[in-house]
């Protein structure tokens, strides 16, 4: 339970059809983590007051150090290599899925349930997952890590909800997180996330090697971004590569952030025919992209080379790439 109105009619529905429902918080925000928003101390008590008023046990469970270890480290580590994660990903792969169905499962209870907007289905030979029924607010992009004993061990209870109808649920029940503000920042930054890093002035450069500015730190930009790099000219500069080892970053106009194919490693495939043969999906290379046609071409060491039918704005590296065949999710991995 994060405190927000979607896990909150998530723990009324299970209730409301005869589960024994237990209610917990993740406590994962560092000393320095945001004071509202997900899993922040206002969410807790949101949280704390929903279980109370669905009559429920409510636990807050410390997953600080691994989510540190896990989540924000690879953050920083990311963003030093000169690529941008998404933390999201990692969290749902590493912690909600992994470190707390464990814990799930130390307390004796049979499923983990979250309000994700998006559904798990059992077929035969396995589970598969699958987009959620409300176009706007499906969320099958950050559980493509999911494996399948995850899979089997999940429940996805607005899956087939439209967010409207989750909050004329919460209100219908009287739940005072009905028309709460979702969170759309880092759970564990409040503001700009510069002082995770040392970041140090460098330069930037156009794409014959001309200097054209100064930077203040590589690790706070991202490939496609326009804004914030103080670059005048008679047309918007937008960041094309970032090279860490030399400090540096360059610009080129908005048909340079194109690009119609990509390298992507660290896979979680749920058919295994993406692995043997080329094969034809549509693929998401971030959260608010649509769905592109593209080929998946097998290589060796467990990558595939994806290549768009058309050019994609920014492919890039240390986002996710997500596969889908219709509302069926393939698989997915890591944008190298």
């Amino acid at each position: 339970m994060s405190g927000g109105v979607d896990s909150s009619v998530a723990a009324a529905l299970l209730k409301e059809k005869g589960y024994d429902v237990i209610g917990v918080t993740m406590q994962l925000w560092p000393d320095n983590g945001r004071s509202d928003g997900c899993c922040s101390l206002s969410a807790v008590e949101d949280a704390r007051r929903v279980a109370a008023q669905l009559k429920i046990p409510y636990y807050v469970l410390n997953f600080r150090d691994i989510f540190k270890k896990h989540v924000i480290n690879n953050f920083i580590s990311e963003y030093n290599r000169g690529r941008t994660p998404n933390p999201c990903v990692v969290c749902n792969e590493r912690i909600k899925f992994d470190a707390l169905l464990k814990k799930a499962k130390a307390l004796g209870a049979r499923y983990l349930a979250t309000g994700h907007y998006a559904r798990i289905v059992k077929e035969r030979g396995g589970y598969s997952l699958k987009k959620g029924r409300d176009p706007e607010k499906d969320q099958s992009y950050f559980l493509y890590p999911l494996s399948q004993k995850a899979l089997s061990m999940t429940l996805f209870p607005l899956g087939d909800m439209t967010k409207s109808e989750v909050r004329d649920i919460a209100r219908s029940l009287g739940l005072k997180v009905a028309d709460k503000k979702e969170s759309q920042e880092i759970c564990f930054v409040e503001g700009s996330y510069k002082g995770l890093f040392n970041p140090k002035e460098g330069d930037i450069v156009d794409r014959s090697g001309k200097l054209v500015g100064k930077h203040k730190g590589y690790q706070l930009y991202t490939v496609g971004q326009r804004r914030g790099l103080g670059i005048s000219g008679e047309k918007p500069s937008y960041v094309v590569k970032i090279d860490p080892k030399r400090n540096k970053i360059t610009v080129g106009n908005k048909g340079d952030v194109y690009g119609d194919d990509l390298l992507a490693g660290k896979l979680n495939l749920f058919n295994t025919g993406l692995i043997s043969r080329p094969i034809t999906v549509k693929a998401r290379i971030r959260y608010k992209s649509p769905a592109a046609e593209a080929k998946l071409m097998p290589l060796n060491k467990g990558k595939l080379r994806v290549m768009f039918k058309s050019p994609q704005f920014a492919i890039t590296p240390g986002q996710s790439i997500v596969f889908y065949k219709g509302n069926k999710v393939l698989g997915g991995g890591i944008i190298e």
